[in-house]
């Protein structure tokens, strides 16, 4: 086999772990009250359904790109794949509420030790800046268009069959996945244990990081200004400072802290973050706004995303690379950026009578032309000064931002709308008028805070402003794709 056909099939089996992620990531919500009624969970309980993958994801993405830099991101890629498998068939077989969040627990693991190496493969895989951008594009089609998807599979074996198979589904995808990574993905030269391994470091910033996401994801049940909000949002960011003190004393650190004064990773993966929550928000109230205001079933709404996703494949087949190649990877960002704020807009108007088409339809498309294009630029920026033997603590780094952001935004967005909804039925207002408010005024902040994303990008994202020579994977990848 020629080593340009491995690279991308290589490609297409991590894209294949990629999209269980996301998928698993939305499956589940359509199945929720079914999962209730059959596991009698409470509903204080079902959100730990959710809870539980999300502090397991991103807890440690951190760690998981950094020991694909030390020990190789196949094997690593590989271990969660296999985790993430195994961990679905035990989930699907839960016999009580208990059994079936531990499994969300260490299917979120899995997940995370997949979703930290995977862009640092694709960038050590496709060095070309040409052919990065094409790799890049079907990753993030297949980041973004899976969660739509999952909501679509999720809706449809729910309805049809029942929410076992939601994880029984993930059997087949990893096994070949398993199969195929080992002979396809080619392993990096881990740097090993020659300096030694951060152990204390990696503790402590994973506590922070699990302890903080746990804040956030509770936080509507207790309050932002509670006691418990409080402590854990506290204890999260004194071990983060602890973190920071002890990598600058320590010889081969988990997280090298030169890595993030590199401005075009953080400034992204900043982005990144803001993006991510307003999508996330967009996802979780478009879902309620359809259940409880239209009256869809749970595959007429996975019918309905249909657009996003749609819109999003057409751009992932080489539209937005080769706008980056001509106009810039960041001229591209603010016009996707922008979209995606008037998309969230035009939903934020949606009342009890809006009709699917023209309005929620149009709104849908214009999200899946602002994701397709703004998450492929974003991408390019982050990770094009990032060295090689970094690529996976940077691509772990940046997916850790993104997930904690979609979180924080969910969860302070999310309560937000609720409250809102039960102040406008104290008030008087019907319960379907309280809810279509609720959600309204959920898109506009989610529309405020991807605004908040486009302003950091015209204030702080910029292109590298040098080139660097000689070595093309350490080449800047705007400045390349621009002279291609």
């Amino acid at each position: 086999m020629s080593s340009n056909l491995r690279r991308w099939l290589a490609l297409v089996v991590v894209c294949f772990g990629q999209l269980m992620i996301m998928v698993d990531t939305t499956i589940v919500n359509v199945a929720l009250p079914y999962m209730q009624r059959d596991l009698g969970f409470s509903q204080a309980d079902l959100t730990w359904v959710i809870n539980a993958y999300l502090i397991a994801f991103g807890s440690f993405l951190l760690l998981a790109g950094r020991l694909g830099d030390l020990f190789g991101r196949r094997i690593v890629f590989l271990a969660g794949v296999y985790l993430f498998t195994v961990a679905s068939i035990g989930t699907g077989f839960a016999p009580a509420a208990d059994s079936l969040i531990i499994g969300r627990f260490l299917q979120g693991l899995g997940a995370s030790l997949s979703a930290g190496v995977i862009i640092a493969i694709i960038v050590t895989e496709f060095q070309q800046p040409a052919e990065r951008a094409q790799a890049m594009s079907v990753f993030t089609l297949v980041i973004a268009g899976g969660g739509s998807l999952g909501l679509l599979a999720g809706g449809l074996i729910t309805q049809f069959v029942n929410w076992h198979w939601i994880f029984f589904i993930n059997l087949p995808i990893g096994v070949l996945t398993i199969a195929l990574g080992t002979w396809l993905i080619r392993e990096n030269n881990g740097a090993g244990l020659r300096e030694g391994v951060d152990v204390v470091g990696a503790v402590i910033v994973t506590a922070a990081l699990m302890i903080g996401i746990y804040g956030i994801v509770t936080a509507a049940d207790y309050g932002w200004a509670s006691a418990h909000t409080l402590e854990f949002g506290g204890g999260a960011i004194a071990l983060l400072a602890a973190f920071v003190a002890y990598e600058l004393r320590v010889r081969n650190p988990i997280l090298p802290l030169h890595v993030l004064t590199i401005r075009s990773l953080t400034s992204a993966s900043i982005v990144r973050a803001f993006v991510f929550a307003g999508i996330s928000t967009s996802f979780f109230m478009g879902v309620l706004y359809l259940q409880h205001i239209r009256g869809y079933s749970a595959f007429e709404i996975g019918l309905a995303f249909l657009p996003t996703t749609a819109t999003l494949g057409v751009l992932s087949a080489g539209i937005t690379a080769r706008l980056m190649a001509r106009i810039g990877p960041r001229n591209v960002l603010i016009f996707g950026m922008s979209t995606i704020v008037a998309a969230l807009a035009l939903l934020a108007f949606a009342d009890d009578h809006a009709s699917y088409f023209p309005w929620l339809l149009t709104a849908y498309a214009m999200l899946g032309l602002g994701g397709g294009t703004s998450f492929l630029p974003l991408l390019t920026i982050s990770m094009s000064e990032v060295q090689p033997a970094q690529a996976g603590v940077a691509s772990g780094f940046s997916n850790m931002t993104m997930q904690v952001g979609g979180a924080l935004g969910l969860a302070a967005l999310g309560t937000v709308a609720t409250n809102h909804a039960r102040d406008l039925i104290a008030q008087g207002d019907a319960l379907r008028v309280a809810l279509v408010g609720g959600y309204q005024l959920g898109f506009m902040l989610a529309a405020t805070v991807v605004a908040v994303g486009l302003v950091l990008v015209l204030t702080l994202v910029r292109p590298p402003a040098t080139r660097r020579p000689a070595v093309v994977e350490q080449a800047s990848e705007p400045e390349a794709l621009e002279a291609a």
